[in-house]
């Protein structure tokens, strides 16, 4: 960076990118069972922070409730968040169904942790009515 920029934490930079993209994610175990209980939940995220790790991916925030997570991730563009998301449930699934079978079990999940579904929102930055204001400023050549 420039060295009359301060550096800021929010903005990556790349060989030709600069970005900061963050996202809400909110998993929800399947049937919507309470399965988290006091452990469980510290072990996930450590899972998470691995996988995010492994796509070059900070997991910001983490927390939940027995029955579903939020995460809060900052990505580089290369990634699709599809991708990520995939791999953030499919290898916290299996290692938490490995680590936990009893209490899975007990529960009556079977073979499947997660919901198929999932919530992604982009988050960060101004609002988007400011981001509309400052596009419809532009002046346009003539």
């Amino acid at each position: 960076m420039s060295p009359r920029w301060e550096p800021n934490p929010d903005f990556r930079t790349g060989r030709h990118v600069a970005y900061s993209l963050q996202a809400h994610l909110v998993f929800v175990t399947k049937y919507r069972h309470d399965v988290f209980d006091d452990d469980m939940p510290k072990r996930c995220e450590e899972i998470m922070r691995e996988v995010c790790a492994g796509f070059e991916t900070e997991l910001r925030e983490f927390n939940g409730e027995a029955d579903h997570v939020h995460l809060l991730v900052h990505h580089p563009p290369k990634i699709a968040l599809s991708k990520l998301i995939n791999s953030l449930k499919g290898v916290s699934s299996r290692h938490l169904r490995a680590e936990y079978t009893g209490r899975i079990n007990r529960i009556g999940m079977g073979s499947v942790f997660w919901s198929r579904s999932y919530f992604a929102g982009s988050c960060g930055g101004a609002p988007l009515t400011v981001i509309r204001q400052y596009i419809e400023g532009q002046k346009r050549p003539a």
